[in-house]
């Protein structure tokens, strides 16, 4: 099913996201993480894309499992780096014929060894450019890209980066997934710029739960996440106690969660981490809000 379909249905939804295992003797508890997480019945599940296509074609596995076997819409990733027109031309083929319906264009992270001042980005250099050629490729995807409330942090300021945001929608993106951001205003205000700016298609709230204290230093790198002191208070305080720091990383999510869908925003994609017992949580804690 198309996620277009699913996320104007004025419905809230659930959805979770997985990642391939980097080396391919880690497929196998891959596999039981997704099937376990499959079992919550989310809206949606996605599919993630290792840096430099590192994982594509478990990415690829994954994905097809999910939508011929497991029965849930999916949503595969796919990214710029390193890709040629060839390559991704394949690799569209290739969704295609598993039956993929819904991709994530990205421009994706670059491997951590590239080179200083070598490109990896060359028949693609923004995510722009990817969903034209999912758009001119003759198959009717249905495209979602990323945005990033706190803004990209390559971007010079926000209104760069909403502007580039609007030329990516008018490519053909359907919907927007958010980066990880862990102060609700933030995403609340940027949803009124976005709106403001032109930008009308439904936009998936992401939300990280942080379940030990590790996690918080690699997602501020990765998201450029402001963090409010509330959340900076529970990582001093249960940082050293790793069940205590997942009850309450989990709490502080569903706790985002309630209040984004008390406010109006309807589609929640949770970075579960391959973890079910997050995933299950989670799902658990909104299961009458969300009449499930």
């Amino acid at each position: 099913m198309k996620l277009s379909t699913i996320l104007n249905s004025n419905r809230p939804t659930l959805s979770f996201e997985v990642f391939p295992p980097k080396q391919e003797t880690g497929f196998a508890e891959v596999e039981a993480a997704v099937r376990e997480i499959a079992c919550l019945h989310p809206s949606f599940m996605s599919v993630t894309y290792g840096a430099g296509g590192s994982t594509n074609r478990a990415t690829l596995a994954i994905a097809e499992e999910m939508n011929s076997e497991l029965g849930v819409p999916t949503l595969a990733h796919l990214t710029c780096v390193g890709a040629t027109k060839k390559s991704i031309a394949e690799k569209i083929d290739a969704f295609h014929a598993a039956g993929i319906e819904n991709i994530m264009a990205l421009r994706g992270d670059l491997p951590a060894d590239t080179p200083v001042g070598e490109s990896v980005l060359k028949d693609f250099p923004h995510a722009v450019d990817l969903v034209r050629a999912l758009r001119e490729s003759g198959y009717d995807f249905c495209i979602g890209g990323a945005c990033y409330p706190e803004v990209h942090p390559e971007s010079v300021d926000q209104k760069a980066d909403i502007r580039y945001l609007k030329e990516k929608t008018d490519a053909g993106c359907d919907f927007l997934t958010t980066q990880m951001f862990f102060d609700n205003n933030v995403l609340y205000n940027f949803l009124y710029k976005i709106r403001e700016a032109g930008i009308s298609v439904p936009v998936v709230a992401g939300i990280m739960p942080i379940t030990n204290a590790g996690q918080i230093r690699r997602a501020i790198k990765l998201s450029g996440a402001m963090v409010p002191q509330r959340f900076r208070a529970l990582v001093d305080r249960f940082g050293e106690n790793p069940a205590a720091m997942k009850q309450a990383g989990i709490a502080y999510a569903t706790d985002q969660i309630i209040d984004l869908l008390a406010n109006g925003v309807e589609h929640i994609h949770v970075y579960s981490m391959n973890k079910p017992d997050v995933a299950a949580t989670i799902a658990g804690n909104l299961s009458a809000i969300l009449g499930r």
